[in-house]
């Protein structure tokens, strides 16, 4: 297969392909055909081959819209015997069989970012204007350091883990590499590998603008005014076209997610970064966000503003819930997957039991006090407004008709909503997935929706600080420079899912009971972040219980219309207390002396 553009190439030859410095066609990985290969000088005189290796970067991010590591959890499982997460948790995780593995995927990104910053001095940008080759030289410099900050956090967060009692990261690749290259190399210590993400954080941060959008001349950048820019020519760099690349804003928002990261639990003992320091980048990112005011009142049902994802255009400045978004699109896909059955979807993620009783009363009450009223046989009224936005429950309504449907387990066994009615397409838990979901999405005949993909959210971070701030110095400490606490956040937060006026006695009650915020703090961020690929990464680093299983409910009503709601036991839960940590692929330690496994992990 002869491939001569070259962004055919890249997408081509590194991604499908996986290989990492050779580039090459698809035929043959061991013996390239020589009119296949594109030396690296080439990209000096062609900025689009340039932009390919950074390209490819951007494509590998592990973004996911579809959730499903949430059925890892005890939040949700999946009605898929074949799905991957589903056989992890329930005891199939090894270092073979690894559904969380980076390091193939990480590793190549890496590599693409180090040739690009190894060759961007010598790329020819633009041959009209002094000032725009800088521009672009500064932009795409900028975007290259925060990708292999990124890409190294993602492949430290799946494979860190103690070896012979210390903390242990990942080989650190600075410079990239070739068939020359030493391959045997030992680890480096989490905390180097935190130290050299947020030095890249810190490089990419002296290249970019805190937002990308146009501006007027006398708003230039002085350096760039020094050089004769134009604010045509500033817009063409850093303008409203370069909306979605990485700002400083985001990266802002990545230093947060790295240093609560590495101030949890299940990483502290490296050293690395305190709460407090964690509490503090999460404040800088929210002063960027009018700090207490980046609370954005619809923020929590994002998903559900039809006329702000229909009407949005790449170019448009994000609302305050948004900190990075993903892919902008019209699709089915996800309604595909988990609208039910009646509806002509598979039903895929199933939320659990556990998650529904996670939610409070609309009083703010957890249903396990005696305050909050909770009624357990009428278990779904006057629950806290976001638990039937989130999931479907049984006889709520959905889709093009708003069907009601029916998740009893003795409804009629053509009504295929119901509890375990057909393998592999009904609900297991008595329950369907709504987040996410748009109910305008018609599957006979496929009517596609513009779907909203959201990579960050204004919402993690504000969660992020008061985590932190609690965990510092308790729940009504204004820290890292903030004039908010921890308090003050998580009364935003609750308040606004509720009509003005709304009062909440339950946080008034623990408000100086850093134990009980730190409880509340983590629930709060359980029900906002459900299925949005957290709550697994979440349970680790906390160091929290992994083994809690899969509940559900068999909803059954009496020949005097009584309705009974019973618990049941839905799927284990069957992990080693060594998994809060991943594994190092088995087959890299197998070829590598230098590369130590972690502890416990036998293959």
């Amino acid at each position: 297969m002869k491939l001569n553009n070259m962004k055919h190439l890249f997408v081509a030859g590194l991604v499908c392909c996986g290989t990492t410095a050779v580039l090459t066609s698809c035929d043959d990985l061991t013996k390239p055909a020589l009119e296949n290969i594109q030396d690296i000088s080439e990209m000096y005189n062609d900025p689009t081959f340039a932009r390919g290796l950074i390209d490819n970067a951007f494509l590998v991010l592990p973004y996911d819209g579809s959730s499903v590591s949430d059925v890892a959890t005890d939040d949700a499982v999946s009605n898929d015997n074949s799905n991957n997460y589903k056989k992890m948790a329930t005891g199939s995780w090894t270092s073979e069989s690894n559904p969380i593995n980076q390091w193939e995927t990480r590793y190549h990104a890496i590599q693409y970012c180090n040739l690009f910053l190894e060759n961007i001095d010598k790329v020819k940008w633009d041959y009209t204007s002094e000032a725009l080759n800088q521009m672009h030289m500064d932009l795409y410099r900028g975007q290259a350091y925060a990708l292999r900050g990124l890409h190294m956090f993602y492949l430290l967060r799946a494979h860190c883990g103690m070896v012979g009692g210390q903390l242990m990261g990942v080989p650190i690749h600075l410079t990239s590499e070739d068939k020359n290259s030493d391959f045997n190399q030992p680890r480096n210590t989490f905390k180097d590998c935190i130290d050299q993400i947020m030095a890249d954080f810190d490089e990419a941060l002296e290249y970019l603008p805190t937002k990308f959008g146009d501006v007027s001349a006398e708003q230039v950048p002085a350096e760039y005014r020094a050089l004769g820019a134009t604010d045509a020519e500033y817009n063409r760099a850093f303008g409203n076209l370069q909306r979605g690349k990485i700002d400083a804003t985001i990266i802002a928002a990545f230093k947060a997610q790295v240093a609560l990261f590495a101030a949890s639990p299940a990483y502290a003992s490296a050293g690395a970064m305190t709460m407090e320091q964690a509490a503090k980048y999460a404040a800088d990112y929210l002063k960027l966000r009018g700090g207490l005011a980046a609370v954005d009142p619809t923020g929590w049902k994002w998903f559900a503003d039809k006329d702000y994802i229909n009407n949005f255009k790449f170019t448009d400045a994000d609302r305050a819930e948004v900190v990075w978004r993903g892919n902008v699109g019209d699709s089915h896909n996800l309604e595909q997957d988990n609208y039910p059955p009646s509806l002509q979807g598979n039903g895929r993620i199933n939320p659990t039991q556990n998650l529904v009783d996670a939610f409070p009363m609309a009083n703010g009450y957890p249903i396990s006090v005696a305050a909050s009223g909770y009624d357990a046989s009428n278990p779904y009224e006057n629950r806290d407004p976001r638990l039937r936005t989130y999931i479907l429950v049984n006889g709520d309504a959905i889709g093009v008709n708003n069907k009601v449907i029916n998740t009893q387990a003795d409804s009629d066994p053509k009504m295929l909503d119901g509890l375990n009615k057909e393998n592999g397409r009904s609900t297991t838990t008595g329950y369907y997935l709504r987040k996410t979901l748009r109910s305008d999405v018609n599957l006979n005949p496929v009517t596609d929706q513009r779907h909203f993909g959201i990579r960050i959210r204004t919402t993690e971070l504000l969660l992020d600080y008061a985590e932190a701030a609690n965990e510092a110095q308790g729940p009504t400490a204004q820290v890292g420079g903030a004039n908010y606490s921890a308090y003050d956040i998580i009364k935003a937060i609750r308040a606004r899912v509720h009509d003005a006026g709304w009062q909440d006695p339950y946080l008034e009650s623990i408000k100086g009971d850093q134990a009980k915020m730190r409880e509340l703090i983590r629930n709060e961020r359980r029900l906002e972040l459900c299925f949005e690929n957290q709550r697994f990464w979440d349970l680790r680093r906390w160091k929290a219980n992994l083994n809690e299983g899969a509940k559900g409910a068999s909803i059954t009503s009496t020949g005097a219309g009584v309705t009974n709601y019973n618990i049941i036991s839905v799927e284990p839960r069957q992990y080693q207390d060594y998994m809060i940590y991943g594994p190092i692929p088995y087959s890299e330690v197998l070829k590598w002396s230098n590369l130590q496994q972690n502890d416990g992990w036998s293959k």
